[in-house]
């Protein structure tokens, strides 16, 4: 408990707590993981002390190289930014530039069992950036690209923070302080420690064995690999879409083939991705199908990432927060987008309001509920998802739905609005949730259901012999 006590400054915060602790000119920062989360931390937080007129230093710890391509370079993730993240960024002064999305997409088209569908974007201006977290795959060709989290390193250095690269190995509290060790021996005492390593780094570990009071976030591990196509093969079988699949396959929560110019990034989600759940996806007729003959190529590059599926708990303490993966994150979708609400959060607690654990209780825990408590509806969405695929007559309800929704294109879009913004990450789960509870919706739901498995399940101009739905596109 001591240690514990040492680490966090007292844990979670209560009303009675000390007045918040304030930066002041000359104070330092020490942000420990150059990912989203870490950038756009500094990026906020020098933006946010020169409106206020602080002098103060950020020094950011990562010792990897965002510019090599592989493992080297690279933070596991499938690459995707919401439309809505990509307009909030740019809001904020952060414009993608073309170099960095490596491919804009403009609709989702969704594989079952019965057919697909080709769900188009709910507005015009509204796309879908593909980016890649380092600086390709591995072997890739170089090419004139650009990482994301390089971009927001970059930015963030042109505000004025300092790059260091070493690898942390541990965070303590000493006196007025955190001192932040590195593998190298060396170390040095900052005023506020912010960690942005995500669940996948050896320092959480170690944070967790000196408290008992701190839990890192529970982990699943998942399955990122990389196909290499070509441009013209992309072009004519993939198109400007990302492929999802909904299949019946125990423990798979998502699935998703995303292009990026001349590769295919494959991404499962679910229960601890095994061997034998990736021969039973990749074995689907639905999957097969989306590559040229039939056949599976070999992979250029994979992983194997545990993501955040049950946040850190505390996520902060006095001069101590956590933020992105390793705090408070969404569901299996739009980690970039909580990694921007949670950083941007944090620095405002901290040029605002002080470094105190009753500051960031105060002004940035409400977020972190916030995103937790979204969560939770989240598993209840995608149980209902795990529902679906087991039942063969509501995926023809769903599919029937959606298609008659993108062929009359003025129609109210609410199974297909509810499928983009589940798939994207575009809304929160509460709100998709509370969307499919509208009259509307179950009506024409229970419609379509009926109706499509009357009709034996066909839909759209033409289907397969056997009456099962075919392929539909918008």
């Amino acid at each position: 408990m001591e240690q514990g006590l040492e680490l966090l400054g007292g844990g979670k915060a209560t009303r009675k707590s000390v007045d918040p602790m304030s930066l002041k000119d000359g104070s330092r920062i020490a942000v420990i993981g150059a990912g989203p989360a870490g950038s756009m931390f500094s990026y906020f937080f020098l933006n946010m002390a020169e409106m206020m007129g602080l002098d103060v230093g950020v020094d950011i710890y990562e010792p990897r190289r965002f510019c090599h391509r592989g493992p080297a370079g690279c933070n596991h993730c499938g690459g995707i930014v919401s439309e809505s993240l990509v307009q909030r960024l740019a809001t904020e002064g952060i414009r993608l530039p073309d170099s960095v999305v490596q491919r804009g997409l403009e609709s989702y088209t969704l594989h079952m069992d019965v057919g697909d569908v080709e769900i188009a974007t709910p507005l015009l201006e509204k796309r879908i950036a593909a980016i890649y977290r380092g600086n390709g795959p591995r072997c890739s060709e170089p090419l004139d690209t650009h990482s994301f989290d390089g971009y927001l390193l970059e930015l963030a250095s042109e505000k004025g923070a300092r790059l260091i690269p070493r690898l942390v190995s541990d965070v303590r509290r000493e006196n007025d302080g955190m001192t932040v060790s590195c593998a190298d021996q060396s170390s040095a005492t900052y005023d506020l420690a912010v960690v942005a390593t995500g669940v996948n780094s050896r320092l959480m570990e170690t944070l967790e064995s000196q408290t008992a009071e701190f839990a890192r976030p529970e982990r699943t591990k998942t399955f990122i690999c990389e196909f290499k196509l070509g441009r013209d093969v992309i072009r004519e079988t993939f198109g400007p879409s990302m492929h999802v699949f909904l299949l019946d396959i125990p423990r798979l929560e998502f699935a998703a083939l995303i292009p990026k110019g001349d590769y295919v990034t494959l991404c499962l989600l679910g229960d601890d991705i095994d061997e034998n759940l990736m021969d039973q996806f990749f074995s689907a007729p639905e999957v097969r199908d989306r590559f040229p003959g039939g056949e599976i190529p070999g992979h250029v590059c994979h992983c194997y990432p545990r993501i955040n599926i049950r946040p850190a708990k505390p996520v902060y303490g006095d001069r101590l927060v956590f933020i992105g993966d390793c705090g408070s994150t969404r569901l299996f979708k739009d980690g970039i987008g909580a990694a921007y609400r949670t950083s941007k959060a944090a620095a405002k607690a901290a040029v605002f309001h002080g470094v105190s654990a009753q500051a960031f209780h105060d002004h940035y825990a409400p977020l972190c509920r916030r995103i937790d408590n979204d969560n939770r509806v989240g598993k209840m969405v995608f149980s209902f998802a795990s529902l679906v695929q087991k039942a063969r007559f509501a995926r023809r309800g769903i599919l029937q739905m959606t298609a008659n929704e993108q062929q009359q294109t003025d129609s109210p879009q609410r199974m297909s609005g509810v499928l983009w913004d589940l798939f994207s990450g575009s809304a929160s789960y509460t709100n998709v949730f509370v969307r499919t509870l509208h009259p509307a919706y179950i009506g024409n739901l229970l419609w379509n259901l009926v109706s499509a498995n009357l009709r034996g399940g066909r839909t759209g101009k033409s289907g397969p012999s056997d009456g099962e739905a075919g392929h539909v596109h918008h």
